[in-house]
């Protein structure tokens, strides 16, 4: 009778493992999940390219596969990239389906509870807005012209949290994603989107009809606009924590800026 329960119970345990997530550092593979929406950050692309990683139903591209590429590289593992959306990035994270969220994501203190975040590995120095360019919105110097204007940021960001810094501001329901939020533009159900630099660029090389706009300081938004790596709670101190670390110093500001301009470049039309 104690050989057969020994054997139940050595069964069970085989089958607990094999049902356990193999993604970590050890099996040899850097896991790194992003939208592949957020373009020139990370986006989709239908045909490979020098810089692209193999998604389901396509590659993708941009900033953050580049930068995941070098993190990769500097830890003699291979990269794979997982393709989740905004609001499954922290979960998978937590739930150990994925190594990184490198995905233009912001360390906010509410994200901080649950995420240990690297140093920053990209600094669009500023948050401006998105508008249509033939509109009076074009001619705006300061954030409180938008006051009874309809405005529209990316959910669960702070993108859509400093909207509110607009005194009278109309505060949209949030999209989740950056081509829901130009297509409303597009269409005229809202007047504005919030963005960084980075992000408004490839908006506006595809889109024509838009244009950003810059303020000056002391007439713009309050905000961080500093994207970082996020790792499991628990991981700060630890090998793989520092090691990333240490392959974001060497990645100096011109490399970053270099890699940033390439990404926005191929970002497809459309984006």
């Amino acid at each position: 009778m104690k050989k057969i329960i020994s054997i139940i119970m050595c069964a069970l345990m085989l089958s607990a493992c094999g049902t356990e997530s193999t993604t970590n550092e050890d099996d040899g593979v850097f896991t790194v999940g992003m939208e592949c929406a957020y373009a020139p950050f990370n986006y989709q692309v239908s045909e490979m390219t020098d810089t692209s990683v193999e998604i389901e139903g396509g590659y993708c591209d941009g900033y953050d596969v580049m930068i995941s590429q070098r993190i990769a590289d500097a830890l003699g593992q291979e990269l794979e990239v997982r393709r989740i959306a905004w609001n499954g990035l922290g979960v998978a994270l937590d739930e150990g389906e994925i190594d990184a969220i490198i995905a233009g994501m912001t360390a906010d203190e509410e994200r901080e509870e649950g995420i240990d975040f690297t140093s920053p590995y990209y600094d669009s120095h500023g948050m401006i807005m998105i508008v249509r360019a033939d509109s009076e919105e074009a001619s705006y110097t300061d954030i409180q012209d938008f006051s009874g204007k309809r405005v529209v940021g990316q959910m669960n960001t702070n993108y859509d949290s400093v909207i509110d810094q607009i005194e009278g501001v109309i505060h949209e329901t949030a999209r989740s994603t950056y081509p829901e939020m130009v297509l409303a533009l597009q269409t005229g159900d809202v007047d504005g989107i919030t963005a960084e630099v980075a992000v408004a660029e490839g908006i506006v090389s595809a889109n024509p009809d838009l244009t950003y706009i810059t303020f000056e300081e002391g007439h713009g938004f309050e905000a961080d606009t500093t994207v970082s790596i996020g790792l499991k709670e628990g991981s700060r101190g630890t090998e793989m924590f520092e090691a990333i670390e240490e392959a974001l110093a060497a990645i100096d500001e011109d490399t970053r800026a270099e890699l940033m301009a390439q990404a926005t470049e191929n970002q497809p039309v459309g984006e």
